[in-house]
Formats: structure tokens, C-alpha cells, sequence
């Protein structure tokens, strides 16, 4: 064992905050005005849905529960959908210090390490989080599973939710999987467990049919730490599951139905847009070194039969893939949208009109739609301009492309620290990107990426190699290793 000066990752992770323009605390202002604020009345004439089975599936330890989920079968084969958002913005004003601070961080950001909540925890893990309890105020987004798997839009309106069962991704996934029991909160709560079967099959057939149009199946590695007492024990990936997936397909069902009611309100809004992809041509470049031939343009439908292809024939580097397929496409956006105005669309979830409105209490954008649905439900005046709009979307987008350096950042510096006293020993390794900028590998295990400073001549990416680990420096994120043989 090498003897190291403790690292101090959460300071890390707050100067990486300050470093990405984030502001880590929240103001004396902030914390105040959220130390008065009591749990809301609720409004006369607000239907009360308390005696629905409403159930939320999240990780483990999330506290900070932004939707809930609700299905009937309906006739004709269809299932009608109905998703709780929380009200958040009955305790968030609009200007207020604690909107003000949300809208300059504009999202929460999870380090692994550290997280940094977009609002304080005694309203996103108290009173705007949709955690069992009391009845909350929420707004439900209703929407119909057709047999085929396609949608119909349907009501919008506020209500009182009760959560009944705080469920969790990996007992729900290994469950649904045929890997695991039932959830043991299946014994105490009559109907729980064939609403979750009610759902699955609700969220099947969305996964297909997007499938069918052309939803890119991607899978990208980022592997986060595992902290016990402040040290990292592990780093570990989120693998995706069917109750991961569940969740995913009712959300994006969710906010088409809010894209379309909106426009049917003849309120401007903002989009989440993932364009035309700003490299084709290098998409159509890497399918070629598979010996696959994609259109010369653009093709949602085509690259995802190719991915899938791939994915079968070679899931050890479909990761890697993922990832170079996921920088050619490009990131995704946030762009004002007037009503009447054509949908820009999103190329990887092959729809056309989406927006980001189930997670208010830890994305700003979320908010902004929340308040334009309540002023479309109250018939009160819009809350923004287009020019509102239009900064709100950039500053976003920036916001987000920031969290996310953040987050990568600080899974590098927590690698690092795990690798420290293991200079010296070698590796199985996968070459994960080869250019002038640089040799990249990522460890079978523990997955961790690093560059290669010696001995990368030649190296290509897919190319499994043995790497001696040379050094590790938290405080930049770096990990270096020599190749020492192929």
C-alpha cells in the first residue's frame, strides 16, 4: 500500500462547479426564503386521484421524485397512460431567489461523488418531491397506447396524487426480467403487481414502435463511483433494464402529449431537438469499416437496423460504437418552437415533437414548461416572450453541455483515486479512440478509460491490448498507462 495525502473529492467536485461557471451552494437569500415556505393548499375544484395505484420506480436512493405512473386498460386493445408531474412551480415563483438560482444552474448536477440539487433538499426531497405521503399537487399528462404501439394524445389537467409504492430499477428490471422476485411491497399492496405488468406492456409497445420508426437502441459505458465514507470502494455501471426502460417510454410519451397540447393551446414553448446529424458522412464512414453500407443521407430507420446488427454480432464493443455514433450525431439542444411553427424533431428518438416537463424539481427547462401548461390551463396570459424563450434555450443548453463536463470530469478524478495505489500492475484492456489528439483505453475491469503515453504506435480502436498503469492524478483526471503488449 503506497502512502497518499487524502484526496478530498467533494472539494474537487466543488471547484469543478465553480470551474463550469455552476454555482455549488445555495445563497443566504435562497435558504431563507425556502426556510418559510409550508407545504401548499390545495386548490378548490382540483380532482382529488388519491385512490389510484400511482407507483414511482427510481434508483434506490432518490429522494427527489419528480413522476409518478398510473394505466387502464381502455377498449379496443389500448391502454390509457396517465403520468403525475410534480408541482414544483407552486413553490418556486417565478423571479423568486430560489427560480432565480435554478435558472442560472439550471439543472441538478450528480458527480457520484457529490450531488448538486437545482433546488434546496427541503423542497425537492420534501415538499415538491411525489415521495409516499399525503396527497401532492401535480400535473397529470394523460395519453392512449394504441395496439400498435403508436399514441393519442389526451388530457392535461392538475390534481392531487398520492404515491402508493416508492419501487426500485433493479428489483423492478430483475423482476420483469424473469431474474428476480417480485417486489416484496407486492404482498401488502393488492393490484400493485399486475399494474407494474400493466405498464410493462404499455411500455413494450412504445419501445417497438419506435423501434420500428427508427429510435436509435444505444448503449454507452460511464461508470460511476461506489462511496463509503467519503472513500471510492468501486466504480460501477448503470446497466439498463426493463424497468429503466419503463420509466424512459412513459416519459417521452409524456412530454409529446405535452408538445401537443401546448400547441393546441397556441403556446409558445421550448423543444428538446436532437437536428439532422451534423456528421453523416463519418456515421456512413464507421458503418463502412463494419462492411455495411448506409444512404449517403441521412436515415434514422437504416442506422438503427445497423446498430442493432452490430449489437448482436458484438456487444463487448458495442459501447464504443455507441459512443462514436453518439459525437457524430451531435448533442441535443433546446430551441424555442411558436405554435403552427413545423417541429424540428429528434433524430435518436425518431419523434417529432418532444420537450423536456417530467423532472421540475431537478431540471429548469421542466419548470418553464410546467409554467406554461398551468397558464394554458388557467387561460392566464403567458409567463414568457419568444425572446424569453430564445435566451432561456441557449443559456439551457449551455447549462447542460456544462453539468455533463462536470459529471465526466469528476468519474475520471474518482477513477483516479481508485487506480492510485496500483501503479505498476498491467491490465486487459479495449483501444477506445486513436487519433492526433490522443490513445484511449478502457479497463475490463474496473471499467476505467485512460490514455496510453507509451507504447500506443499502431494501436487501432477495437484492439485489445495489455497496458501497464503509470500514473494517476486526481486533481486533473488523468490516468496514464504504456502499452506493453497486443
Amino acid at each position: 500500500m503506497n502512502d497518499h495525502t487524502p484526496i478530498d473529492l467533494k472539494a474537487i467536485a466543488w471547484d469543478a462547479m465553480r470551474r463550469y461557471g455552476f454555482e455549488p451552494g445555495f445563497p443566504d437569500a435562497v435558504e431563507q426564503e425556502v426556510g418559510t415556505i409550508e407545504a401548499p393548499a390545495i386548490p378548490d375544484g382540483v380532482p382529488d386521484l388519491c385512490s389510484l395505484l400511482w407507483s414511482s420506480i427510481d434508483n434506490i436512493d432518490s429522494q427527489d421524485l419528480d413522476q409518478l405512473e398510473y394505466c387502464e386498460r381502455a377498449p379496443r386493445g389500448e391502454i390509457l397512460v396517465r403520468v403525475a408531474i410534480a408541482d414544483v412551480d407552486v413553490c418556486v415563483p417565478k423571479e423568486s431567489a430560489t427560480d432565480r438560482h435554478a435558472a442560472h444552474n439550471g439543472t441538478s448536477v450528480y458527480t457520484g461523488v457529490e450531488t448538486f440539487p437545482m433546488l434546496p433538499d427541503r423542497l425537492s426531497k420534501g415538499i415538491t418531491s411525489l415521495l409516499p405521503g399525503p396527497g401532492r399537487p401535480a400535473i397529470v399528462v394523460e395519453y392512449t397506447v394504441l395496439p400498435d404501439g403508436s399514441t393519442r394524445p389526451g388530457k392535461v389537467y392538475r390534481a392531487v396524487v398520492c404515491n402508493r409504492a416508492k419501487l426500485v430499477y433493479e428489483e423492478v428490471g430483475d423482476w420483469l426480467e424473469g431474474v428476480g422476485d417480485p417486489p416484496a411491497i407486492f404482498r401488502d399492496l393488492p393490484g400493485l403487481e399486475e399494474q407494474v405488468l400493466l405498464q410493462h406492456e404499455a411500455a413494450c409497445r412504445l419501445k417497438r414502435y419506435r423501434a420500428e420508426e427508427g429510435a436509435l437502441d444505444l448503449e454507452t459505458i460511464e461508470a460511476g463511483p461506489v462511496m463509503e465514507g467519503g472513500a471510492v470502494k468501486d466504480l460501477v455501471v448503470q446497466r439498463q433494464n426493463a424497468a429503466r426502460c419503463l420509466i424512459e417510454e412513459f416519459m417521452i410519451g409524456a412530454n409529446g402529449a405535452t408538445v401537443a397540447y401546448l400547441d393546441r393551446a397556441g403556446i409558445p414553448m421550448i423543444q428538446r431537438v436532437v437536428l439532422t446529424p451534423r456528421n453523416w458522412d463519418g456515421i456512413v464512414a464507421a458503418a463502412a469499416e463494419y462492411g455495411e453500407r448506409l444512404p449517403a443521407k441521412p436515415d434514422s430507420k437504416a442506422l438503427s437496423k445497423f446498430l442493432d446488427r452490430r449489437k448482436k454480432a458484438d456487444p463487448d464493443r458495442f459501447p464504443d460504437l455507441s459512443l462514436t455514433i453518439v459525437k457524430l450525431i451531435g448533442p441535443g439542444i433546446y430551441l424555442p418552437l411558436d405554435p403552427g411553427e413545423p417541429p424540428y424533431g429528434h433524430f435518436g428518438l425518431a419523434i417529432t415533437d418532444y420537450t423536456h416537463g417530467t423532472a421540475p424539481n431537478r431540471r429548469y427547462v421542466d419548470l418553464i414548461i410546467q409554467r406554461l401548461l398551468k397558464s394554458a390551463l388557467s387561460g392566464e396570459d403567458c409567463p414568457y416572450t419568444r425572446e424569453d424563450l430564445e435566451d432561456l434555450a441557449a443559456w439551457l443548453t449551455d447549462r447542460e453541455k456544462a453539468s455533463q463536463k462536470v459529471e465526466r470530469f469528476m468519474r475520471k478524478a474518482a477513477a483516479a483515486v481508485l487506480l492510485q495505489d496500483r501503479i505498476g500492475e498491467t491490465f486487459e484492456a479495449l483501444v477506445t479512440g486513436a487519433s492526433e489528439k490522443g490513445t484511449y483505453v478502457r479497463l475490463t475491469a474496473p471499467p476505467v478509460e485512460g490514455r496510453v503515453m507509451q507504447g500506443e504506435g499502431g494501436l487501432f480502436v477495437g484492439k485489445q491490448v495489455r497496458v501497464r498503469l503509470m500514473k494517476t492524478d486526481p486533481y486533473n483526471g488523468y490516468i496514464d498507462f504504456a502499452c506493453i503488449g497486443r
